[in-house]
Order: structure tokens, then C-alpha cells, then sequence
């Protein structure tokens, strides 16, 4: 997905809908991996001996930095035609 938009960006084609479906989709599935983690990990996955505690944070971000999933959604949406 993430080819495919940058592909798009860079022969100068529409490309908002391809980038948004990629970056929803990759802030997800980090954010489903972490909670993973730290379900493997127990309580130790909140403590600092673990790195997937800054994951979480970081990944986190990617869901509520740049936009949210919630806006993604809409754009991806509107960009389908759909109503908003």
C-alpha cells in the first residue's frame, strides 16, 4: 500500500485515498501488535525493563499524530464517494 501510494505521489496522480488506506491500515496493525506484546508480557509489558512499553506510546502517535483513524476513514470515504 505504502509502494503504491508513494508510486502515486511521485508520477504526480491522485494519491490521498491510496496514502490514507496505508497509514490507517500501518498505525492498526502496529497498535495491534503492541497490545499483543503486552499481553504477552503481562504487567511486566507496562514496566521499563521491556521496550514495548515505548512501542505502545510511540505507536500510540501514529494513530492520533498526522491524523486520526477516525479522519482516514473520512477521507478514504470521501475519496470512494461515500457519505461522510
Amino acid at each position: 500500500m505504502i509502494w503504491r501510494a508513494a508510486d502515486l505521489k511521485e508520477k504526480e496522480k491522485e494519491h490521498k485515498r491510496q496514502a490514507s488506506m496505508a497509514k490507517l491500515y500501518a498505525s492498526e496493525a502496529a497498535m495491534r501488535a503492541c497490545r499483543e506484546a503486552i499481553q504477552v508480557l503481562g504487567g511486566n509489558g507496562y514496566t521499563l525493563d521491556y521496550p514495548v512499553q515505548r512501542y505502545y506510546r510511540d505507536v500510540k502517535l501514529c494513530e492520533i499524530g498526522e491524523g486520526t483513524s477516525e479522519i482516514q476513514r473520512m477521507i478514504i470515504a470521501r475519496e470512494l464517494g461515500l457519505p461522510t
